[in-house]
């Protein structure tokens, strides 16, 4: 890839009207409204820009300006930053404002910001009028590599997460990696464990591209170098991909599909995660950190079931540390964590669907009622016990 190029990955789903576009590349914000406008038609007149407060103090301007050049009038709504504001009540006031910002079915909602801000807008437009057209503009490495790709749309609640949602396929994604400069570098940090999941499950050569995006991070950490921000492009292109595969082959996870061709593989590492969120009240972890201590406890828990040699283990071990420290799980609540685990989605007739590993690259889906409960029981609590870790 070169400086100013452009990498675009074309994702067709089984079932949707057309193929869409995902454009990775550096300065693509200025391009908004020409993108838009090719991927909606010359009907569309007015959309929505849903976002946060730091987000839009960041980007809004650009974004609108390239809007209007355009000819395509914009309204703006912001929400709450974080998972705690990914809930229903927040959908509903993005509904509202829809509503009185006259958002009709040939107008589109433009999702500008991270994960829970693509999921809650994604939500909204896909309820709104019963659905209307979504752009993702991801400004996190972590919604750029997964969120905003595959249409999985939703808010958490006080029984789980992501337990409340659609699916919703947007109709185009914009991945300007020159908005990474903005991110601090826990939210950075959050994305690349996400990466090293995809590697995972994918295998050696996804998670030998994101160990050149550690890599080109650690050296530059703004990524303001122009070939930083191509590993970054390439790397991002590479995951979409990846994702994208796993998705056109199962769009909607269901619920009969197993093996490697279901959309369950790509839950590797979130079963904890998304427990571990609950049982913080979605204060105390970002999103990708706790995956990254599920991939960890997965991997383990692999080994404990004989599954997973020890040397597949300590490569993801090597990998995930790379990326930085999570933050320790000491202080998290056994008892919390483990009644949260029973709200996990995957869950058939009473047991849990753990997604884990038999080799970089071999993801395995294993229902819980296949092995001793208390295996999982004494691994989580060999995993939150510092002393035995």
């Amino acid at each position: 890839m070169t400086k100013g190029e452009t990498i675009k990955v074309g994702v067709r789903i089984p079932g949707e009207a057309a193929e869409y576009q995902i454009l990775c590349g550096s300065g693509l914000l200025e391009s908004t409204g020409a993108v838009v406008r090719a991927a909606l038609g010359g009907d569309v007149r007015r959309v929505a820009v849903i976002s946060n407060r730091k987000v839009f103090g960041l980007y809004r301007e650009r974004v609108e300006r390239s809007l209007t050049r355009a000819g395509i009038s914009a309204g703006s709504f912001m929400i709450g930053d974080g998972e705690r504001f990914k809930t229903l009540r927040t959908a509903e006031k993005i509904l509202g404002f829809l509503n009185t910002a006259g958002i009709k079915r040939g107008d589109a909602v433009i999702a500008l910001g991270g994960g829970v801000v693509g999921d809650a807008a994604g939500f909204a437009a896909s309820l709104h009028l019963r659905g209307v057209r979504l752009v993702q503009i991801p400004t996190t490495l972590l919604a750029m590599i997964d969120s905003s790709v595959g249409g999985k749309t939703g808010v958490n609640s006080s029984f789980g997460k992501n337990l409340i949602g659609t699916f919703h396929q947007p109709a185009a994604v914009i991945a300007d990696v020159s908005v990474l400069a903005t991110l601090d570098p826990r939210e950075m940090s959050a994305g690349l464990f996400k990466a090293v999941k995809h590697g995972a499950i994918s295998g050696e050569k996804l998670l030998r591209t994101t160990e050149k995006m550690i890599d080109a991070r650690k050296s530059d950490p703004r990524l303001n170098g122009a070939e930083t921000r191509a590993v970054f492009a390439k790397g991002i292109a590479e995951h979409v991909r990846f994702k994208a595969s796993v998705v056109k082959g199962d769009a909607r996870e269901a619920v009969s599909a197993t093996g490697n061709r279901s959309r369950k593989i790509l839950n590797f590492g979130h079963t904890l995660a998304h427990a571990l969120e609950l049982a913080t009240e979605y204060r105390y972890l970002k999103h990708g950190e706790a995956v990254g201590h599920g991939v960890l406890f997965a991997a383990e828990l692999s080994k404990r079931l004989e599954l997973l040699p020890e040397d597949s283990i300590k490569s993801l071990n090597d990998v995930v540390h790379r990326v930085g420290s999570l933050p320790p799980m000491d202080k998290i609540g056994f008892e919390a964590v483990f009644s949260a685990l029973s709200n996990d989605k995957k869950s058939r007739g009473g047991s849990i669907d753990w997604v884990l590993l038999e080799g970089i690259g071999r993801p395995l889906i294993v229902s819980e009622s296949t092995f001793p409960r208390d295996t999982v029981l004494k691994q989580l609590k060999a995993f939150l016990s510092p002393t035995q870790r």
